[in-house]
């Protein structure tokens, strides 16, 4: 019980803490190009920023600091717009955008609400009024079918159990649960055509990247490193190639994910094998929380960061 009681405090503590170092730290936002395995600083902010997504589109990228969410130019990164969030404040790391780019479901926390928890809405592209999509929280977004149908979350249902993946249609209806494994399940993402749901679960031991299929059956392990902790897979849009992050083990718990750590950005095939290290860096918690590939799946963008001397 108290290993799942530090769990759920680490992931309510998230946006305070991230607050707490918004001004700690440098941010770097930097493109990876998988053809010439070679990254880029597009822009450096004097502050904290989180969890790029790039729309499918190629126009933007999003992110969040501050409890906002914000866009700004790939190609002419002046600087970023607000995206305005209706009701929904508080704005943490869990973002996606719709398939046909009109839409982003968010996670956040309800205007004027002494609960400070955080919920599933969907907000226009553009900015606009918010829809609650999940009344019970804690609920942490991760993935958007490609069909715009239903989202997938983490979410904290059962104290004694930890933390696990359910799913929910947008246009209303019950959510249901697709894990059900001891301690903590969390960054459910869709694959492009789906059939599949990317994940992580620490049900091993150390946390380690799954998949299962999108009505929660044959849940499969897809890394199996004995020295590292795997978080978020990202899948690339043309379902080939899964990128994701990498704590060393002995850093932090396995069901933590926290800012200011030294970590590996690791890809695997989507059909599984031997993942290769792609950049070592400085980062953690809002390097690289939700999928950020470019439309083309030739990059992807995260967020490295440097403290402040």
């Amino acid at each position: 019980m108290k290993k799942l009681l530090l769990t759920l405090g680490a992931f309510c503590s998230l946006s305070m803490a991230a607050q707490a170092q918004n001004s700690d730290v440098i941010s770097c936002l930097e493109i990876f190009d998988m053809q010439t395995k070679t990254h880029k600083i597009i822009k450096e902010f004097n502050y904290r920023i989180e969890a790029p997504n790039w729309t499918p589109d190629g126009k933007w990228l999003v992110f969040n600091s501050n409890g906002k969410l914000w866009k700004i130019s790939p190609e002419k990164p002046y600087e970023p717009i607000e995206i305005n969030t209706g009701d929904a404040v508080n704005c943490n790391n869990d973002h996606v955008i719709s398939a046909d780019g009109n839409y982003m479901a968010i996670s956040a926390n309800l205007k004027g609400s002494a609960n400070r928890s955080s919920y599933v809405f969907t907000i226009p592209f553009e900015g606009g009024a918010s829809k609650m999509i999940t009344p019970l929280g804690p609920s942490y977004l991760h993935g958007w079918s490609h069909d715009m149908k239903t989202v997938a979350y983490c979410a904290f249902r059962d104290m004694e159990k930890g933390a696990d993946i359910w799913a929910k249609p947008v246009d209303g209806g019950a959510e249901y649960q697709l894990t059900d494994a001891p301690g903590l399940d969390d960054g459910p993402e869709y694959s492009p055509d789906d059939k599949y749901i990317w994940f992580n679960s620490v049900r091993t031991g150390l946390m380690q990247v799954w998949r299962m299929k999108a009505d929660g059956s044959e849940q499969t392990q897809m890394t199996f490193d004995e020295d590292l902790n795997s978080w978020f897979p990202h899948i690339s849009p043309d379902g080939k190639t899964v990128v994701y992050i990498c704590y060393h083990k002995g850093d932090l718990e396995p069901g933590q994910h926290v800012a200011n750590k030294n970590v590996l950005l690791r890809m695997i095939s989507a059909d599984g094998g031997k993942p290769t290290t792609l950049v070592e860096l400085f980062g953690g918690q809002g390097t690289i929380n939700v999928n950020s590939w470019s439309p083309d799946s030739k990059k992807f963008a995260y967020v490295s960061y440097r403290l402040k001397k």
